[in-house]
Formats: structure tokens, C-alpha cells, sequence
């Protein structure tokens, strides 16, 4: 996906940073092993907050290993996995094969169409897997190109589409917790998709793509202010739905991502316009 939703690691507790590599680890190695080494191009943090959002919510029984892999060949690393993660490598391989050819479509990127065709088989899998979740996030991209085609300056419109999208993805089963946990992941996604424009703007802007953030005054002195309160709006909405959920375990990583993790990219991002600005008057 996207790599924003990660934890502030200064604010973690070195058990709690253990458990959130733990997580991440054992989604690489379920990568691998339901859908080869390729596969492993769509690990993100994003999809390791999935895993300790539906873990900390079910608790379903996981397993802790130390192993060798690739990436850290001489030093085991610790895994932890459960019937969670193998699902979030399912979504991760759904969500990235339509976020490719919808890259390609938008953009005409090869790489991006070779990863689509490369993932493919395990796409069909997946798909076979979970067929009504795979038409809905299908859908749901087609919309989204059809607005970003279209040039929608609305900034809500395509965001509410790319959240409607992972709030799909949130839901693990029909219960009492489907509607919260469609909100977190709804209100998650409308954040990913602004933040994402945000960060892209500069380059977005000089090569004349699509940028539904660039339909705002990016001269007006208040604009960075303007998308801090868009995203605001989301994360406070997002952490309204997370707090309704009776999470007890992992409950402290995933506050500091939601509270913390979640804004470092935005600031970082935003402090280097804020410089340019400075330097030469304009974004």
C-alpha cells in the first residue's frame, strides 16, 4: 500500500517494538509462503496495523517463531503469526495487483503493469479466496480511476472512495464489530488517500498529474493548514471508531500509531514545502 500508517518507535516500549516486528515479520514470511518470493513487494506497515488491529480485537491463537529469512540472513528474527495474518497477506495481494493497474492505467507505468503481471497468479488465488471482496475492492478502483480521469477537485469524493475500499478490507467476519471496525478502516483510508496527495503534490504539480489536493488554492497562506485539518478530521473520526472497539491487547501500539505513527510523514512533508516556500515563494 502506502506505508503511512506505522508506529512512532521513539514513543514504543522495547516489548511492544519486539511485537509490532514480530507482526511485520511473520506478514513477509506469510507472503512468501502462500504466494512466493514476489509477493513480498507488497509488505507494508499498513497491512501490519491491519494484523494488530484484528488480533487485538479476536485474539485468535498465535504462534512465535525466531528464523532466518532473506532479509536477515545471519541473525533470526522473531515471528509472530496467526489465521490474521494469513488473511492480511490475501488482502495485501488483492489490494496491490488492482492498485498496480490502476497505476498503469492512470499513469501508463511499466513497472507497475510487469508487478500486476508477475502477481497475477496469486491475485487469482486470492481471488478465488475471497470473490465478493475482490469484485468490491475491483469496483471501487474502477470508481476512483473513473474521478482521478475525470479531474474531480472535490478532495472528499475520491478519498471517501479509496476509504470505502479499505473498509472492506477491515471487516474479517459478520459480527456485532463489522460496522466499527468498516469505520476505522473507512475514515483510515480517506487519511492514506489525502496524505498520499499531500505528499505528492510537488510532483504531481511539475509533471501534470492527477491531484485532487491541487484543486485548493496552494497559494493561499492557510492551504497547508487546510489539509492538516482535512487530515484532522479523518484521524479523529478513525480513533472515535478504534476507541468503540473492546481492544485490550496490542491496545497501546495501536494508539501510538493512530495518535503519533500516523502524522510523522505529514510533518516531515510538511516542514520541507514550508522550506521551499521560504527559499522561493512557491511550492
Amino acid at each position: 500500500m502506502y506505508g503511512y500508517i506505522r508506529a512512532y518507535k521513539p514513543e514504543l516500549r522495547f516489548r511492544e517494538y519486539d511485537v509490532y516486528h514480530a507482526c511485520y515479520c511473520g506478514l513477509c514470511e506469510a507472503l512468501h509462503r502462500q504466494y512466493g518470493t514476489a509477493a513480498c513487494w507488497t509488505l507494508s506497515y499498513d497491512m501490519t496495523f491491519l494484523i494488530l488491529l484484528l488480533t487485538g480485537l479476536y485474539e485468535p491463537e498465535e504462534q512465535e517463531e525466531r528464523c532466518r529469512c532473506t532479509a536477515h540472513p545471519f541473525r533470526k528474527q522473531i515471528h509472530l503469526q496467526s489465521e490474521v495474518t494469513s488473511y492480511a497477506a490475501d488482502m495485501s495481494i488483492l489490494l496491490y495487483h488492482d492498485k498496480c493497474m490502476d497505476d498503469w492505467m492512470d499513469e501508463r507505468k511499466i513497472s507497475r503493469r510487469a508487478a500486476a503481471g508477475v502477481l497475477h497468479h496469486g491475485y487469482q488465488l486470492a481471488q478465488k479466496k475471497y470473490p465478493e471482496k475482490a469484485k468490491r475492492i475491483a469496483a471501487q478502483l474502477d470508481v476512483l480511476h473513473a474521478m482521478e480521469k475525470a479531474g474531480e477537485t472535490n478532495p472528499e469524493l475520491p478519498a471517501g472512495c479509496f476509504g470505502t475500499l479499505l473498509g472492506e478490507l477491515f471487516v474479517w467476519k459478520d459480527d456485532v464489530w463489522e460496522k466499527d471496525l468498516q469505520d476505522v478502516g473507512f475514515y483510515l483510508g480517506k487519511f492514506i488517500y489525502l496524505l498520499d496527495a499531500y505528499d505528492d503534490l510537488e510532483h504531481d504539480r511539475k509533471k501534470g498529474c492527477y491531484n485532487p489536493l491541487l484543486g485548493l488554492s496552494v497559494s493561499d497562506p492557510a492551504f497547508h493548514q487546510t489539509c492538516e485539518q482535512l487530515l484532522q478530521m479523518m484521524m479523529a473520526s478513525c480513533a472515535s471508531a478504534f476507541e468503540r472497539l473492546p481492544i485490550l491487547k496490542y491496545d497501546e501500539i495501536l494508539r501510538n500509531i493512530l495518535y503519533a505513527g500516523v502524522w510523522t510523514q505529514f510533518y516531515q512533508r510538511k516542514k520541507k514545502y514550508e522550506r521551499q516556500e521560504n527559499d522561493h515563494g512557491s511550492i
